[in-house]
């Protein structure tokens, strides 16, 4: 496995200090700046790690430039324990880990992640996903809804991906935390709610009943009806045989 990790402190002396559990894995690590066009011009690695230690600010920015990029590769924070609080679904993490997690966690945490993100990309293929107007592109990150583009962040994004994919299947808050946020998100269920709120707001008074409330268990993609002649046509169809 190649592990890339970003840090203000690319020499190594100092960069081996941002999780020093990596030295005792087998895996080849490289370190590197916040340099994000660098990154995407050469090979991607199988996860990247961004030092989020000490620069909250800087380590955000760069993981959401990453996103914007179409980052495919899993991106996990390192943080310290006091720095979880700043931590929030708008870095478009994968994952988080402490710097001082020992070298069994940091090892199933990456094999877990980039083995998701292996399946991911098999079942998704590039095929694009399709819900009455709405049309989601995986591969660009791109959602449209009857022609024009949607401005979403990432995980507004992939929450509707995910609910998308599941067309007419109702999913509770904490299945939705789990699928899009990851098993280890420290938010509750506000998280969800809010970015639901959000993306009805721009899906648009038409559409915002797109994302259907189920009353005391979660949320469903609504599936759009069928139009009144096809409804006819199918109704028509066992006395035409």
């Amino acid at each position: 496995m190649e592990i890339l990790v970003l840090t203000t402190r690319p020499h190594p002396d100092q960069a081996r200090l941002v999780l020093p559990a990596l030295d005792l894995l087998p895996h080849s690590v490289r370190y590197a700046g916040h340099d994000v066009p660098l990154l995407m011009s050469g090979t991607d690695p199988d996860a990247v790690l961004v030092d989020a230690r000490q620069q909250l600010a800087e380590a955000r920015g760069t993981c959401r430039m990453l996103r914007t990029t179409g980052l495919r590769v899993p991106l996990v924070a390192v943080v310290e324990e006091a720095g979880l609080v700043a931590v929030s679904a708008e870095w478009g993490l994968d994952d988080l880990v402490l710097s001082t997690a020992g070298p069994a966690e940091v090892e199933t945490r990456l094999r877990l992640l980039v083995a998701r993100a292996a399946g991911a990309s098999g079942s998704t293929g590039g095929a694009l996903i399709t819900s009455g107007d709405l049309s989601i592109d995986p591969d660009t990150y791109a959602a449209r809804l009857k022609g024009r583009p949607l401005d979403l962040t990432f995980k507004e994004f992939e929450l509707l991906k995910f609910l998308a994919q599941h067309p007419g299947r109702v999913f509770t808050r904490d299945q939705l935390l789990r699928e899009v946020w990851g098993f280890d998100y420290f938010g509750g269920h506000r998280t969800v709610d809010v970015h639901v709120r959000r993306l009805r707001a721009k899906l648009g008074t038409e559409y915002e009943s797109m994302i259907g409330t189920v009353r005391q268990v979660g949320y469903k993609l609504v599936l759009a009806p069928r139009p009144e002649g096809r409804l006819a046509d199918d109704a028509l169809a066992p006395l035409l045989t």
